[in-house]
């Protein structure tokens, strides 16, 4: 369905709603004639970039900590051992790699090479690690992968790849979802193109969980409102919802804070319960639906709790349980977190920590702003013929505002603040909003997308060199 089909109000709000070509006192004329070539484009040149600052770094020097450089060459023990560097040089491809392999990814690299070992990473999602694992398996079963030895390198080139590769499926995945919420292409388009640059950064480049978190995300966000397509289809509704669950919950399997995406059926369900008593079977139907799309979003956490579980509070591993395992709602990862990062309400609330704060303030300002005036009345999906479909996609834009809104006062009050900067890049709406204010020639819009891309380019050269904030 198209935009001259329909009667919608986008985030673009009063600005012109059937045209091919956009242009703002900010931006470039972007063309939605091509949409593909146009996301393809601007993401290879993208990547490049990241690529090159990437290079850049690897032939200056050495990195402020080595350990990547150990681990891809040498392997975990050399990593955590800090033994000298074999005599053969990593070459420059392997350099490259290794830069990419900086801060958690020494994590994820080391758990897919040999699986969890250590408490300390299961603070970690365990999505990308197997994903890596079940590739390279795979791989050196059809014999086109090297045989394993000491160093990681295999594990670093193929967590880059999937990185990027879910990269590049979450920017067309959130230009389809633009359009089945907005009906609106150039919305759909610009607000496709800013995830390219998000200031996540090279977090999306290097082998880290949030560009496959998007990628997952996004997909249970498209799904959830292909839902409100289907109100004449039952079956195939309900199909769409549970769909939705099992993405957002092996979103969840990658990056904790999926669980969140909880919020979308939970706010479907408080929705639907006063229908209850007027359509009682299609509305039990539906809550059905919507309580297993839930729990499959709950899994997501669940199943790698209760593996850590087994492992550590039985007593098959033949070590004393852990502290955690005593506790009323056992959670390794909360504990981890706690005790190893020191992760807990206000305890990053340090004048040391003073300097993330200011730096992850623009990000939390964005998410909050565009929480609170994306749901408003002027800024929903309405579509004239189809009150129930205009019904379920307001539903998901006010769930998706919540999402964020609560994503970003965890943020403030819970985690290690700077990381908002990289982990908000799965969350659709902020795109949405900053795209409106673009095409609206907003000075607002014009102002983030620097920062956005500002951001993203240094803190690049930061992580490249192994220094913070990360």
């Amino acid at each position: 369905m198209t935009a001259s089909s329909t009667s919608f109000k986008s985030p673009r709000a009063h600005a012109p709603t059937t045209t091919t070509t956009t242009t703002t006192p900010n931006t470039r004329i972007i063309s939605s004639a091509q949409p593909y070539r146009t996301l393809v484009t601007a993401f290879l040149i993208w990547k490049a970039v990241l690529f090159a600052i990437a290079l850049g770094s690897s032939l200056v020097g050495d990195a402020y900590d080595t350990s990547a450089d150990l681990l891809v060459h040498g392997g975990v023990e050399a990593a955590t051992t800090g033994q000298q560097r074999a005599q053969q040089p990593l070459g420059l491809s392997g350099g490259l790699v290794s830069r990419f392999a900086s801060w958690d990814a020494i994590y994820f690299l080391s758990s897919a090479k040999r699986g969890y070992i250590y408490e300390q990473e299961w603070a970690f999602g365990a999505g990308l690690p197997i994903v890596v694992r079940g590739i390279l398996q795979g791989a050196r079963h059809v014999g086109i992968a090297p045989p394993a030895d000491g160093g990681v390198l295999p594990e670093a080139v193929i967590g880059v790849t999937v990185a990027n590769t879910a990269h590049f499926l979450s920017v067309i995945v959130l230009f389809h979802l633009g359009q089945v919420v907005w009906r609106d292409r150039t919305l759909s388009l610009v607000a496709a193109l800013l995830h390219i640059v998000s200031p996540a950064g090279m977090f999306l480049t290097a082998p880290y969980m949030e560009s496959s978190y998007a990628f997952l995300a996004f997909t249970g966000y498209l799904l959830f409102a292909l839902s409100s397509q289907a109100e004449s289809r039952a079956l195939t509704r309900d199909v769409y919802l549970v769909l939705a669950g099992i993405f957002f919950g092996l979103a969840t399997a990658f990056r904790s804070n999926g669980i969140l995406n909880g919020i979308p059926f939970a706010w479907e369900v408080l929705r639907h319960l006063p229908n209850l008593p007027h359509k009682p079977f299609d509305t039990i139907r539906r809550l059905v639906a919507l309580g297993i799309g839930g729990i499959c979003v709950a899994l997501g956490s669940i199943i790698p709790q209760a593996i850590a579980y087994g492992q550590f509070c039985s007593g098959a591993s033949g070590v004393d349980p852990r502290p955690w395992c005593e506790a009323y709602l056992p959670s390794i990862f909360t504990f981890v977190q706690e005790h190893y990062w020191n992760v807990g309400f206000l305890r990053y609330w340090t004048i040391s920590n003073l300097p993330l704060f200011l730096l992850a303030t623009p990000m939390l300002a964005i998410l909050v702003r565009s929480g609170v005036e994306q749901p408003t009345s002027a800024r929903q999906p309405v579509i004239a013929a189809k009150p129930v479909e205009s019904a379920q996609l307001t539903s998901l834009v006010q769930s998706a505002a919540a999402a964020q809104v609560v994503l970003a006062a965890l943020a403030i009050a819970m985690y290690h603040v700077q990381i908002i900067t990289r982990i908000s890049s799965g969350y659709p709406l902020w795109y949405w909003w900053v795209a409106g204010s673009l095409i609206r020639g907003e000075k607002v819009g014009g102002y983030i997308v620097k920062f956005m891309v500002l951001y993203a380019l240094i803190q690049g050269v930061l992580f490249t060199s192994f220094l913070p904030p990360a």
